[in-house]
């Protein structure tokens, strides 16, 4: 999905007085736009190849944005109306979202349950081609965008996976699927009394939708919640703080901007006290976890309300705000502000001064040392560091990464065929489902040696995965087969009982007792 933090009305550009500047300054610039249109009407009078105006005054359009900051884009009328209409479910799409590390497209999130989900696309595939047209000039909202369409079109997707020393190479065919998003994808009980509720995504009633989930919890039992936002790659700022506020009492911050103009430099407070203010809670989060997420677990952690859990989150928390230009309504995202915890912790990493890979390199790694040497104290006088990204309190060991071969034979089929066909043999009644939902040693022998059996058969260079993949492929197939035999509901409660990092973090209930404003 499309990421973004937005505040503001829209705000049309149109011509405005003379400002009070002087005479010098304002030739200055004269002569500076003289020189532009100057060179602009060369090139089309001499360059050797034909070009529009329009060309050449969207590459200059992208490279003055560029040159401001990583994030800040324009966006042509067309390409507008077909975000909005994918965001709406109106067209097909692929479910994946990508974002711009060491200078290649990487696949940032993927939808749960999407096309690309199910062709076994990760985050941290770099795309190489689509429908073999090469991707290495495509911003990360372009090639999102070559990703909608009607549904059933399928998309041939060419992606290298593994170290830029030795990558391997996936080749992929997506086909498009029409997607009703919601933020909540996952809410059940973890354990009798702890409530699980997965967030992708923060549209406009995220906030809303977890606190029906987080009620019908509390209703069956749930005395604390663990939240779950990795992989979220953020959205609209007004439902991250409505979500943080569920968990914070009246006139808190929640969090600050920080601008360029006075009338950006804001703090945002909660409305009223939240209705989950006591109820003790564990955020989850990982290096794709972004904006608005990152926005949420550092203010919780800020106000030592929560035990942020998992990975260094990706590092990017700009506001920005949507201007439309006139003449032909194209746009513009332009960064009017950083985000910043309720201690003041600017969550953005730093860019300038950094060519495009040094930044992309610091992706949910670490921050620029400039942004890490400073040090805050959280409400209850905890230490905690800023820049790159928020840090969890309790960091978990990282999934086992799923090898090229692998997305090669969930393209081919062979996850549907293999688990599929231990499916259908599989005990209908409640007692099978629940046998079947911790049998891994079942699982292993069922699925995961088959489905490896037939990889090295047909596909070169599949090598012999260690017991991590093994595990994780058996989970994997795992899923699959028991969603086909016993619906949507069995396979959610399958991811919540066998998470490795969601069992590791229920290990760690005591470590509330660390965090001074914390429920216990």
């Amino acid at each position: 999905m499309i990421s973004r933090l937005v505040v503001g009305p829209l705000v049309v550009l149109g011509l405005i007085g003379a400002s009070p500047r002087t005479a010098p300054a304002q030739g200055a610039s004269y002569e500076q736009l003289q020189t532009f249109s100057s060179l602009i009407n060369q090139i089309r009078l001499s360059y050797v190849d034909s070009v529009t105006y329009a060309e050449l005054v969207h590459a200059a359009i992208d490279g003055v944005l560029g040159s401001l900051d990583p994030h800040s884009r324009f966006m042509r009328r067309a390409d507008g109306a077909r975000e909005l209409a994918y965001e709406s479910g109106a067209v097909g799409g692929s479910g994946i979202s990508f974002d711009e590390v060491d200078g290649r497209l990487t696949v940032l999130t993927v939808y749960p349950g999407s096309p690309g989900a199910r062709s076994g696309i990760a985050a941290g595939d770099r795309l190489v081609t689509i429908n073999d047209t090469s991707a290495a000039e495509l911003s990360a909202s372009d090639a999102t965008r070559r990703l909608f369409g009607e549904k059933g079109r399928k998309v041939r997707l060419v992606f290298v996976r593994g170290t830029q020393l030795s990558p391997d190479t996936l080749r992929v065919n997506v086909k498009l699927d029409l997607l009703k998003p919601v933020s909540v994808t996952v809410a059940r009980l973890a354990d009798p009394t702890t409530g699980y509720v997965r967030v992708v995504e923060f549209l406009p009633k995220a906030a809303e939708e977890l606190e029906r989930a987080t009620r019908d919890l509390r209703g069956k039992g749930a005395k604390r919640l663990i939240l779950d936002l990795r992989g979220n790659p953020g959205g609209v700022v007004g439902a991250a703080v409505d979500m943080a506020g569920l968990f914070l009492p009246k006139k808190t911050v929640v969090f600050k901007i920080e601008g360029r103009r006075r009338s950006n430099d804001a703090s945002i407070y909660t409305d009223g006290d939240g209705p989950f203010r006591e109820l003790p809670l564990m955020v989850l989060v990982d290096g794709s976890s972004a904006s608005a997420s990152e926005a949420v677990a550092g203010s919780l952690q800020d106000h030592d309300r929560a035990l942020v859990l998992g990975h260094r989150t990706f590092g990017k928390a700009l506001m920005q705000q949507l201007f439309q230009l006139p003449p032909q309504g194209d746009m513009v995202w332009l960064t009017v502000g950083r985000i910043a915890t309720p201690s003041g912790r600017v969550i953005q990493r730093s860019y300038r001064g950094l060519k495009a890979a040094q930044y992309y390199s610091f992706a949910g790694v670490s921050g620029a040392e400039q942004d890490t040497l400073g040090t805050f104290r959280t409400a209850g006088g905890r230490t905690v560091r800023g820049g790159g990204g928020i840090v969890p309190d309790v960091e978990l060991a990282h999934s086992a990464v799923l090898p090229a071969w692998f997305s090669v034979a969930a393209d081919s089929g062979w996850i549907e065929a293999i688990a599929d066909s231990v499916a259908v043999l599989l005990p209908k009644e409640p007692a099978g489902r629940t046998a079947w939902l911790g049998a891994t040693a079942e699982w292993q022998s069922r699925l995961t040696e088959p489905f490896v059996a037939r990889a090295q058969a047909r596909i070169s260079g599949a090598t012999p995965p260690d017991a991590a993949v093994l595990a994780r492929i058996g989970r994997i197939l795992g899923h699959r087969a028991t969603e086909v035999r016993w619906g949507p509901d069995a396979a959610d409660e399958f991811l919540v009982r066998n998470d490795p990092e969601l069992i590791a973090a229920m290990t760690h209930w005591n470590r509330l007792a660390e965090l001074p404003g914390a429920p216990k």
